[in-house]
């Protein structure tokens, strides 16, 4: 192999070969000398191209045009380039940000590839969430703004069309208000993320107090809910309005998603050496009979904005939050959250929770 100058050691006169150099380096390294040639690259690069690239002109390899063209006027300018190369790894998309570099003496260029998958998947967040959060407030906005000024005008005198204005309004607006209160829950739990909470709490307590404040939901869509478990405290260290909130999102939404004449049972129990969490836990279940959840959904449920049908969830007054929520509190308080469904069979929705803090907070 030919040696490159511009690598060898400044304290002997043995020199360094591209391969030491860049096997050393933490990141997908090639090295393509002055000809457009791949003369060595390192064992992260070798994961990406494959040893067989050796030997080959850059084109063959990389073959993206972007990229391409970085490397094209690296070796013309002797300037530095940045490029964006995009592959898949195990059905992933993968998004590498690309330097070259070339050498002073035009021997070659050093092409790095950073992994900058994580940066680019949190910025496509952000983006969706806002997208996401935009089109949640514009809808009952219109609906709000269409109707003031229909009431302003031909419906001015209408007092029956008033009224039934009215009460669209008022649904639109607390469907907002909904929105504003899940979107407020969810930056408090996510700002808590990394805090566990230490206070013990009855969480028996709390589940009967909750079913309590959701009783007169049930009786107005005729389901009936049974608990189970309840009958004698239940302590275990947590946030007591956060687990109020679980139970809330989990109770309502079997409620509101169940048939009529249907019952919604509810679950607590202890588990002294819980498989998922290799330790004494509380298991809390709620279990519906209702339509039951296709595969393909499960493991989006607890996605930010993501409906199942999203017609019957607005009708409703589902928020595409309440699962989301749900999940991030379970994980502030380091338990799992298990959901099992299907089709026609009904869903039962499983909070598994540490009995007690074990190991570094």
């Amino acid at each position: 192999m030919v040696a490159c100058p511009h690598l060898t050691q400044s304290k002997s006169n043995s020199l360094m070969t591209p391969e030491t150099l860049l096997n050393a380096m933490p990141i997908a390294a090639v090295w393509v000398n002055a000809s457009g040639r791949i003369e060595a690259l390192n064992r992260q690069a070798d994961r990406l191209f494959g040893e067989a690239a050796i030997g080959r002109h850059y084109i063959t390899v990389f073959r993206q045009p972007g990229l391409l063209d970085a490397i094209e006027a690296a070796l013309r300018t002797k300037e530095a380039q940045t490029a964006t190369y995009l592959t898949t790894e195990a059905r992933r998309d993968i998004t590498l940000e690309v330097s070259c570099s070339p050498t002073k003496d035009g021997s070659g260029i050093l092409v790095c590839f950073q992994d900058r998958t994580d940066m680019e998947e949190a910025s496509q967040m952000r983006r969706d969430f806002v997208a996401n959060v935009s089109h949640e407030l514009r809808t009952p906005l219109t609906a709000l703004m269409g109707f003031m000024e229909t009431l302003r005008g031909a419906a001015r005198d209408d007092p029956e069309a008033r009224d039934r204005f009215l009460g669209i309004m008022e649904r639109e607006a607390n469907r907002m208000n909904r929105l504003v209160g899940d979107l407020l829950s969810l930056g408090r739990v996510e700002a808590e993320a990394r805090v566990r909470p230490t206070t013990e709490i009855d969480f028996a307590g709390i589940i009967t107090s909750v079913v309590g404040t959701l009783r007169p939901l049930a009786e107005e869509r005729d389901v009936e809910v049974l608990l189970k478990g309840c009958e004698a405290p239940m302590t275990l260290p947590g946030d007591a309005d956060q687990l109020a909130q679980v139970v809330t999102n989990l109770l309502e939404n079997a409620i509101k998603y169940a048939p009529k004449s249907s019952t919604v049972r509810l679950t607590l129990s202890r588990d002294q050496h819980h498989p998922m969490l290799r330790e004494s836990a509380v298991v809390f279940e709620v279990a519906d009979e209702g339509a039951g959840i296709d595969d393909i959904h499960l493991p989006r449920l607890t996605e930010r904005f993501y409906r199942i049908d999203d017609h019957r969830s607005r009708e409703v007054g589902g928020t595409g939050l309440g699962l989301a929520i749900v999940k991030h509190i379970v994980n502030r308080h380091r338990g799992r959250l298990r959901i099992e469904s299907s089709k026609g069979q009904g869903s039962v929705f499983t909070v598994i929770l540490p009995a007690q803090w074990t190991g570094p907070a």
